[in-house]
């Protein structure tokens, strides 16, 4: 590049200017503002060649939460590495399906299946300091990245298992499941596209119509539910109406389907029926 100051430098990137100034701040470690502030500041040495190598990696598809090592998730920021999912805006739907449907200052015991970065059994917790919330992923690595990341943002009522779905619980029993499991199927085009390119397949594709893991998932859900306990889960945009048959097919009641901002059918969700109150004289 012609020029090393901050201007120039953000000026000649080939490839979105929001996105090279977020990986010239992190090649910098400085603040948006300081980009702002200090145009004609001069990046040379190791510097400049972290900055290079962030941008040429990003041209060649690498997702940027992968080079900053970061995303933000429900107002909090998360560690994110190639072992793990990326959070993304739609699965905050999710979160607030859950948090909905659970009391602000009692006890409450969640389970989030797939966990990944750990983003919605993090943010859950965080939201509901009074709940139990239990994370589980068949991903060792993925298990250390969430477990780090509630620890910096000092969720202490989140535990993890390593085991897959619900295989890591035994026969214990929550109020409510949660999951985003992998939704998409196998030969689908764009996981030969964007980010997805470089993403955990594991946790992406989900057999031959992307139902295999929700499947599973519907099918063992209501062993690990109390009475009247609650089970939702993310999916594809076209989705939704086979989860909704999964669910009644499965005893679920009150199945019902969320729409994203975008308009999507994104999560589904039912409840266990209640057990029958028998008085008694």
């Amino acid at each position: 590049m012609a020029e090393s100051n901050i201007g120039g430098l953000l000026r000649a990137a080939p490839i979105d200017p929001l996105e090279a100034r977020i990986l010239l701040q992190t090649a910098l470690e400085v603040s948006t503002a300081y980009l702002v502030a200090h145009p004609e500041h001069e990046v040379a040495g190791a510097r400049l060649d972290r900055y290079l190598a962030l941008l040429a990696r990003r041209a060649a598809g690498v997702p940027i939460a992968y080079l900053t090592g970061a995303r933000e998730f429900f107002s909090l920021d998360f560690k994110v590495t190639p072992a793990v999912l990326i959070p993304r805006p739609e699965t905050e739907l999710l979160v607030e399906l859950a948090l909905e449907r659970m009391p602000q200052t009692a006890p409450c015991r969640v389970l989030d299946l797939g966990t990944g970065s750990g983003c919605v059994a993090i943010s859950i917790a965080v939201q509901r300091p009074h709940a139990s919330v239990m994370a589980t992923d068949c991903s060792p690595e993925a298990i250390a990245v969430a477990a780090q990341n509630a620890r910096v943002l000092g969720a202490r009522n989140v535990g993890f298992r390593h085991g897959d779905w619900f295989d890591a619980v035994g026969g214990e029993r929550f109020d409510i499941i949660v999951s985003n499991p992998p939704y998409i199927a196998e030969d689908d085009p764009h996981l030969r596209r964007g980010d997805l390119r470089f993403e955990p397949r594991q946790a992406l594709a989900g057999g031959a119509d992307g139902l295999d893991c929700i499947r599973r998932i519907v099918a063992g859900a209501k062993d690990h539910l109390v009475d009247g306990g609650w089970l939702m889960f993310e999916h594809g945009y076209d989705q939704a109406e086979r989860c909704r048959g999964l669910l009644r097919a499965a005893g679920f009641v009150a199945a019902f389907s969320q729409r994203d901002l975008a308009g999507h059918e994104r999560v589904s969700g039912g409840r266990t029926s209640p057990q029958p109150h028998r008085g008694g004289a």
